[in-house]
């Protein structure tokens, strides 16, 4: 649709050589220009009022900081430091010096508690911590040292070792020589043991460490195989799925693959063993810590 010409405004612009230029514009545009001006203003002033706004939060928020600061700090030192041993007749000691000590050791069993559970074992209690009603051959200094060295050579050394079960089920092939499962006739050697499972069920790795392997193994299948420390292996065969990588560190109780039949197998199954110095060693003694 044509417009008028009464639909136009002209602009003259002038430059700076004194030329005019003439811009025809609708003279609706022309008309909403305050409208437009006053809509900009009031973005701006929006804008203004948000980073206003925010620098004072900030600064706010940087203040609380300093001032939370300075009140953890006079809290620390308002902490007395933490003694091994009071001996009973040194009544001038701090009251809660064997207290802090006790949570010390509390806390260190927690840690070792965890680990535990995560492989499907019972932990140790913490009740009762430093009892015992039999006479102590030690002295009770010597006697605390010995028993913070302990646990701490624990907390340091359990999530490494392999220990525990790679999955909760029923054991359905033991370690060492058996019939072979494709022939009657003959029996072989078996340095692993094997848990009952269904295809898709997650394997969980039992110690720390790093994966040294991640594919497909001859007769295991697909296998994952993980490196310890003190020489420790742990091996995990017949997978259906393998979910870690080559290098990558796992923890103890990570799922790290699911059960399957791949490979040599007659069904679904996980099969595990325990390597150290590269030699198969009889899993069943890492199960429990009574057979360690």
């Amino acid at each position: 649709m044509n417009l008028k010409r009464t639909n136009f405004s002209t602009i003259i612009i002038v430059d700076k050589n004194q030329q005019t230029k003439t811009l025809q514009v609708k003279t609706s545009h022309l008309k909403r220009v305050k409208h437009y001006v006053v809509s900009i203003v009031c973005v701006i002033a929006t804008l203004s009022a948000l980073v206003i706004y925010l620098n004072t939060q900030n600064t706010k928020q940087l203040q609380e900081k300093e001032q939370l600061l300075v009140q953890l700090k006079k809290l620390k030192e308002q902490v007395p430091p933490a003694v091994v041993y009071v001996p009973k007749e040194n009544t001038a000691a701090p009251a809660n010096t064997a207290y802090t000590y006790i949570q010390s050791i509390q806390s260190k069993l927690k840690k070792i508690n965890d680990y535990l559970s995560k492989r499907g074992l019972k932990g140790f209690s913490v009740k009762g911590v430093g009892g015992g009603t039999e006479e102590p051959k030690l002295s009770a200094n010597e006697q605390y040292s010995l028993y913070d060295e302990y646990l701490s050579r624990m907390v340091r050394t359990i999530a490494f070792v392999p220990m525990g079960y790679p999955r909760l089920s029923s054991m359905t092939s033991v370690f060492g020589y058996r019939g072979d499962p494709f022939n009657s006739e003959h029996a072989e050697y078996h340095p692993g043991i094997d848990f009952k499972g269904s295809k898709g069920d997650a394997v969980k790795c039992t110690a720390n460490g790093r994966v040294v392997h991640a594919s497909w193994y001859g007769g295991y299948g697909n296998c994952i195989i993980i490196k310890h420390m003190s020489d420790f292996e742990t091996l995990y065969g017949h997978l259906s799925h393998i979910d870690v990588k080559v290098g990558q560190e796992v923890k103890v109780g990570e799922v790290i693959g699911e059960v399957g039949s791949t490979g040599r197998s007659t069904g679904a199954h996980l099969h595990y063993e325990v390597r150290r110095n590269g030699k198969p060693v009889n899993p069943v003694k890492f199960l429990t810590l009574n057979n360690n």
